[in-house]
């Protein structure tokens, strides 16, 4: 049985291989978040957290606010819906950091929760393509604009 949600110990990822083992793993983005959770293979329940933003965001004053709200909705949704012995990267997108505060910490437990019940049905939310683009693993029932006939 999993442990309480109030007993988790929680740490930062901060070494680049942890991101790149997590850029493999599930992810879901919901509104103004896009998260990905990796399950770990070792015995340690502790839960691994990382933030970041890219350029595209805007400059660093953008980016580093991005991350500062990132962390604190992360601070208080994880407790609730974070599982032991998984990493998470919460990853900015545009408008993560003037997105209304409620509907931020929506975006990230709506995510959260959604990575979790896929993971449990044995699917991956979103899976990478060779060349690095993201597209939806479920075939979708909208017929693709690009082919033809």
């Amino acid at each position: 049985m999993a442990e309480a949600p109030h007993t988790l110990k929680f740490e930062r990822l901060r070494k680049r291989p942890d991101f790149l083992l997590a850029a493999k793993a599930p992810a879901l983005s919901r509104g103004a978040v896009f998260i990905q959770m990796r399950q770990r293979t070792d015995d340690d329940p502790t839960v691994r957290v990382g933030f970041t933003a890219t350029k595209k965001i805007g400059g660093a004053v953008e980016r580093n606010r991005a991350k500062r709200r990132l962390r604190e909705a992360a601070r208080l949704v994880l407790p609730l819906h974070a599982r032991p012995s998984h990493d998470y990267v919460f990853i900015a997108r545009g408008g993560t950091g003037t997105r209304e505060w409620a509907r931020l910490l929506d975006d990230v437990k709506t995510a959260l929760i959604s990575l979790a019940a896929d993971l449990d049905r044995g699917g991956t939310k979103v899976s990478r393509r060779s060349n690095g683009a993201l597209h939806d693993a479920a075939p979708s029932s909208q017929p693709d604009p690009t082919v033809s006939g």
